[in-house]
């Protein structure tokens, strides 16, 4: 249940059950007494602001069934320990460390590849990383978070893999020197993508660059 338990700062540890398949809004909302937490295999999602605010939380482990984060699930968890892979910071399991790209490592950066197990770009992942110039991103990558690029006003190309299925909204919200968008599939792979609302705006590519061809952007 969402809040189920909020502000409860003396719990240390949970077991969670094996056929839990969410795990609600604020659950563990300002916990803070809680260390470490290890969410099940048959969990797919994890709700808004989760974790937030658990502050002596160092490790989460997330199982690969975990397809979707809502926002701020790890705000202020600050003493949670990363995987860090060139500029970012990721969080999984022990069978893949880097399965969600959950943020830059710092603001500044001005390049980054992006790790070629990662699945899940985070919501606001790269957001005002201004000085960001060069982004790869592996043909394992199947989300990019809302507002994962979002005011990233120095990138002037991108290249998506064909392994994306949904693109977050605002996406690319703001990116005022993208004039080159290109996917490495057909547009028919392109036009099946799923896209959130204002994912390009105030972006001035007016097309995607296909394998088949180009696609007009609205």
């Amino acid at each position: 249940d969402s809040a189920a338990f909020f502000g409860c700062s003396s719990l240390t540890s949970i077991t969670m059950p094996d056929n839990l398949t969410s795990i609600g809004g604020y659950t563990f909302y300002s916990c803070t007494s809680l260390t470490s937490i290890t969410i099940p295999d048959s969990v797919i999602s994890i709700g808004d602001y989760a974790f937030s605010g658990c502050t002596s939380l160092t490790s989460i482990t997330i199982p690969d069934s975990v397809t979707s984060i809502g926002e701020f699930a790890f705000y202020d968890c600050t003493s949670l320990k990363y995987n860090e892979y060139d500029v970012a910071l990721y969080l999984g399991n022990i069978k893949n460390p880097y399965l969600w790209l959950i943020i830059a490592n710092d603001r500044g950066i001005r390049s980054c590849h992006v790790r070629g197990s990662c699945r899940f770009i985070y919501d606001e992942a790269f957001a005002g990383c201004t000085s960001l110039t060069s982004i790869t991103i592996p043909d394992s990558v199947s989300s990019i978070g809302c507002g994962a690029f979002s005011n990233c006003q120095s990138l002037t190309l991108i290249t998506i893999p064909d392994s994306v299925t949904s693109i977050g909204d605002g996406a690319f919200f703001g990116c005022t020197q993208l004039s080159t968008i290109s996917f490495n599939g057909t547009i028919a792979q392109w036009n099946s993508i799923t896209k959130g609302s204002n994912w390009n705006e105030n972006v001035p590519a007016t097309t995607v660059s296909c394998t088949d061809g180009t696609v007009a952007l609205d």
